[in-house]
């Protein structure tokens, strides 16, 4: 199995038989190569949405027209996607579970606001959420953007994720001190990845509070982009 950062709160997964994109926005973002886009996608079985905003979703409709490949996302998001055409979606809502190439995908709450804020449109879409992924005997919890909710502590109950991909920069989500108190008090990670920060200055640049924070034993993955992280 392998992680691989596509820089913000972009990754690529590769799960069972399936290649996942989670919130892959490419175009525009700083940390992300642009003579590098094939390479990110190469294989791709799947988009997933955490949620529409722009710095999540707003190549997410170009990229499943182009790879042939469905979104998968909330309802509202996908029925909005499917209005546009040209992209094939599959919605579904928090506690449902889809099997994507093998890998069990479950919807997860998370606490964001969610709406479309991208051409030229400010539109209400449905709301923001994580997943849980599980397969090859790892259970991956993807946090999307989020503060710390009392509800983590019934999903590590549930799910049991070694692997925690946390939203960490501050100022829209968690910051690294949130985060480390939401991974030592709710998880039994062996294994945290930050995201959602060194995008733009106002957000968190490096992860050593998060990493302080963590419990002994607990490995924390700085990640860099298009550097895949083996398990």
């Amino acid at each position: 199995m392998n992680i691989t950062w596509l820089g913000h709160s972009g990754f690529r997964i590769e799960i069972e038989a399936a290649v996942l994109l989670i919130d892959p926005w490419l175009t525009g973002n700083p940390m992300f190569p642009a003579d590098r886009r094939d390479e990110a996608l190469a294989g791709a079985t799947h988009v997933l949405l955490t949620h529409a905003h722009g710095d999540h979703a707003s190549d997410a409709a170009a990229i499943g027209a182009e790879k042939g490949v469905p979104v998968v996302c909330v309802h509202e998001v996908s029925e909005w996607l499917n209005a546009g055409g040209g992209v094939e979606t599959i919605g579904f809502g928090k506690g449902g579970t889809v099997t994507l190439g093998g890998a069990k995908v479950t919807m997860v709450n998370a606490s964001h606001s969610a709406s479309v804020d991208f051409q030229g449109t400010l539109l209400p879409a449905g709301c923001a959420a994580g997943f849980m992924i599980a397969g090859e005997g790892h259970v991956i919890y993807v946090s999307g953007d989020t503060d710390i909710m009392a509800d983590m502590a019934w999903m590590a109950e549930y799910h049991q994720p070694t692997i925690g991909i946390l939203s960490a920069g501050g100022h829209y989500t968690m910051d690294m001190d949130r985060a480390a108190f939401a991974a030592r008090k709710y998880f039994n990670f062996r294994t945290v990845i930050p995201c959602h920060y060194k995008t733009f200055p106002f957000l968190a640049q490096d992860a050593a509070p998060l990493r302080a924070g963590l419990r002994p034993g607990v490995e924390l993955v700085e990640p860099e982009v298009l550097v895949p992280i083996r398990f």
